[in-house]
């Protein structure tokens, strides 16, 4: 699979999509994304829609390596600057864009990446025009509201029902928040940033909830991946261990991060999808009024290709959808959910700090898995 070709010169449809790369921040490349086919490609840039969709991974590359980014360096502060004008425009239509754009080089490359959805060649922007664009209403509010905090105009626009990719987009672009405050946030920091600003939120609400009274386990399979989500009869506690087996030859890495029912201070050493896979419990948590401990497995396995965090955070979603299986206890409850992984329960509880202690809780040896 090759990205798409294309010369110094391209027209075409943006779906609408910008990309604010972190390279040399604050001095930052950012720029549009663009596909050469006139029209709604609005399917390029919309990750929420891929899964319930039943995309395969291929198609979800291929949708992805059509994106051509053009990119400029700029200065996250200066808003002022006509082409960051131009990409915010972008970042607030309610549909495709027509768009031109001429290039220093043919644009080149492409790339994949577990922290933002992949993108097919790049190149430096000389000149770069739009159409005519509507802006989508609820965002053009919070654009407006200039005494408005980024975090509160990040949960407002979630509460309305906006898809999380437009309100990460919003974001990093420099259209949400106070005036004074308001500038770029590169594209993978930006989306850390709205699933924890929505994800801390959520954990204030299934605080105050009732903890469920069994053990639950609730799995989902797609693009190469098994997810299972353990939740326990317990307060909030959190842990995400992932596994990627063989992806590039015979390699076998297992991660894992925790928190406790206070949250979690630092950056997570496991990265965004530490954070993608919270929200996506939480928010499922919220929406039934409950609370629960929540173990996370994940297991990437032969043929899986980096997609972004947005991989993480649709299939656990997915997963939190799925009926609940019940058990009496977390040894069965493991044991059940290892028959449809291909790693051993030990290795997860090796490397799983939560997990294991939760085990010795009660006085199940590891040996017991092995």
């Amino acid at each position: 699979m090759r990205s798409v070709e294309v010369g110094r010169h391209l027209e075409g449809s943006s779906p609408p999509s910008v990309f604010v790369g972190s390279w040399n921040y604050p001095r930052v490349f950012a720029g549009p994304m663009i596909a050469p086919l006139h029209g709604d490609t609005g399917i390029l840039d919309t990750p929420e829609s891929w899964i319930p969709a039943q995309r395969t991974q291929e198609e979800i590359i291929r949708f992805r390596l059509s994106l051509v980014r053009g990119k400029k360096q700029v200065d996250v502060g200066g808003l002022d600057d006509r082409f960051i004008g131009k990409l915010q425009e972008i970042a607030m239509a309610d549909s495709s864009i027509e768009s031109q754009a001429e290039f220093m080089h043919e644009p080149r490359g492409a790339s994949l990446s577990d922290e933002h959805t992949p993108y097919g060649p790049s190149g430096e922007i000389t000149r770069f025009d739009i159409d005519t664009v509507r802006w989508e209403q609820r965002l053009e509010r919070a654009y407006h509201d200039t005494d408005l905090k980024a975090r509160d105009a990040v949960l407002d626009l979630y509460r309305q029902g906006l898809p999380f990719s437009s309100i990460q987009k919003a974001l990093s672009v420099g259209t949400l928040g106070m005036e004074d405050s308001r500038k770029l946030v590169p594209t993978r920091w930006s989306i850390t940033a709205c699933d924890s600003m929505i994800g801390d939120n959520l954990l204030d609400q299934v605080r105050k909830n009732q903890v469920i009274d069994c053990i639950q386990v609730r799995e989902f399979s797609s693009l190469n991946n098994r997810y299972a989500v353990i939740l326990l009869p317990t307060a909030w506690q959190y842990e995400w261990t992932e596994a990627f087996l063989r992806i590039l030859g015979n390699e076998e890495m297992v991660f894992s991060d925790h928190e406790g029912h206070r949250g979690k201070k630092g950056y997570s050493s496991v990265g965004g999808c530490y954070y993608s896979c919270k929200m996506a419990v939480l928010e499922s948590l919220a929406r039934e009024q409950r609370q629960a401990g929540a173990i996370i497995l994940r297991e990437a396995r032969t043929g899986y290709v980096p997609l972004g965090v947005f991989n993480v955070r649709e299939n656990v979603r997915h997963a939190m959808l799925s009926p609940p299986r019940e058990f009496e206890d977390l040894k069965s409850a493991l044991e059940s959910t290892a028959q449809d992984f291909v790693l051993p329960a030990a290795r997860f509880v090796e490397e799983s700090p939560l997990l294991r202690s939760l085990l010795r809780e009660k006085q199940t040896s590891l040996s017991e898995f092995l």
